[in-house]
């Protein structure tokens, strides 16, 4: 499937929902910050249901990154490096760094599977400040006007717990928010 010019995704994830658009589409990437009413100098991550799609926007990666990698992911960890020149500032805001996350859902894999970009620039599925959406029905009540709605195959509600997010850095890792792996 290949996204519209602009076009955005709703989602259900193994942690929240989320928006998500094809990470090369500045203007698709700028509607999510308008949706969202999000700070313009927040930056985006990316998520793919594969590391190999997400190599190409990071560099630098530290050895020890790959272990964390291998018994994380896929998982409610997003892993922040060095972005390479492929990553859009439009998404890092400024940041020379990226987050990347690959979900622990076969829902989400199978999306992805079915995108020819095969990575999507994303964030949580809420107005900022507010709770992310806890369902289909929410997500279509606040935000079919604004987005794509992806139906899941259950719509159980998840826990609403967002991923931990750790900063890779050469000498050792930082963690910046505790969610849902516990290091």
């Amino acid at each position: 499937m290949q996204l519209n010019k602009g076009e955005i995704l709703a989602f259900k994830t193994d942690t929240v929902w989320g928006f998500g658009c094809d990470p090369n589409d500045d203007e698709a990437v700028l509607k999510i910050y308008e949706i969202k009413k999000r700070d313009i100098n927040k930056p985006l991550i990316l998520m793919s249901n594969n590391f190999s799609h997400l190599e190409k926007y990071i560099q630098n990666v530290p050895e020890y990154a790959y272990s964390l990698i291998k018994k994380y992911l896929p998982g409610g960890l997003t892993l922040i490096f060095e972005k390479s020149q492929l990553c859009s500032c439009n998404i890092t805001r400024g940041y020379s760094t990226v987050g990347i996350r690959i979900p622990d859902s076969i829902e989400f894999s199978d999306l992805i599977n079915s995108l020819a970009c095969k990575v999507l620039a994303t964030t949580s599925c809420n107005i900022s400040s507010e709770e992310p959406v806890k369902n289909y029905k929410e997500a279509s009540e606040k935000f079919s006007e604004f987005a794509t709605i992806i139906k899941p195959i259950e719509d159980k509600e998840n826990e609403n717990i967002p991923s931990t997010v750790i900063l890779c850095e050469k000498d050792g890792y930082k963690v910046l928010r505790n969610g849902a792996i516990k290091l």
